[in-house]
């Protein structure tokens, strides 16, 4: 029996941000010789193991501000960094919002129970089974689901953010499966400032996403992958880890400074 195909938030921001680079990601395997190490992944992967580890009732390893502070540095990447001053930079960085972020939540009334930290739900949608890998999961005291995600390359967020956020409602139309007749929200937490905002996707709204969703996700399966063209993108192109072969076809070309 062959396999369903899977899709996830990560895979349909690609795609919608560039076909071009979801084929050398996903599709053609001669695109990952060509990936390099970000210093933003290895930052935020960092400070994910840490609040993992923090929010999970049974890790009793991590619970105060130091010991935040010595797990990040015992599962630090350092991988991407340009140099070894500006790795040193950003983990002494780290250790300052780690360290606000677990003051923050010792100081906070206890308000939910945390009862998922980093998994992976899915939800199959038929064409496709659609994957989700949420960093927290808090059930309130009135029975409602609340799916957090750490941001830490930002400093704020709005309501309105969370709630146009692909990969926070695609995580809600996967869990509204698994917690059925409870109510569904989804937060974001900038984790530099501990700016939270909360929104809610449910209803006729939500039928509309999972709608586009489908249609999306038949789009991405069927499409002609071997006459892809790609096209400059002056937000994208320039650092892409793809560009040069992009540059390979004949019919792309890198707009001249000025």
């Amino acid at each position: 029996m062959a396999r369903r195909p899977t899709l996830s938030p990560t895979k349909i921001t690609t795609y919608l941000a560039c076909p071009v680079k979801y084929y050398w990601t996903y599709i053609n395997p001669k695109g990952k010789w060509y990936l390099r190490s970000k210093s933003y992944y290895s930052f935020g992967t960092s400070l994910h193991s840490v609040l993992q580890r923090f929010h999970d009732s049974r890790d009793a390893g991590v619970t105060t501000t130091e010991e935040a502070v010595a797990a990040l540095e015992e599962s630090w990447i350092e991988a991407g960094y340009s140099s070894q001053d500006e790795m040193m930079q950003h983990l002494a960085e780290g250790k300052q919002i780690v360290e606000a972020h677990v003051e923050r939540s010792l100081r906070e009334p206890i308000t939910a129970q945390t009862i998922v930290v980093e998994k992976l739900f899915r939800r199959d949608l038929g064409p496709f089974v659609l994957l989700g890998r949420v960093d927290r999961i808090d059930e309130h005291e009135d029975g409602t689901i609340e799916i957090i995600d750490y941001k830490s390359g930002r400093d704020s967020v709005t309501e309105d953010e969370v709630r146009n956020d692909l990969a926070m409602t695609c995580y809600q139309l996967i869990l509204a499966e698994h917690f059925p007749d409870r109510p569904i929200t989804a937060s974001i937490i900038a984790v530099r400032s501990g700016d939270k905002a909360t929104a809610q996707v449910k209803g006729e709204e939500m039928d509309d996403f999972r709608g586009m969703i489908l249609d999306l996700g038949g789009e991405m399966l069927n499409r002609d992958w071997e006459g892809i063209e790609p096209t400059f993108k002056e937000r994208l192109c320039r650092h892409c880890d793809f560009l040069s072969l992009c540059e390979q076809h004949p019919e792309f070309e890198i707009p001249s400074a000025g």
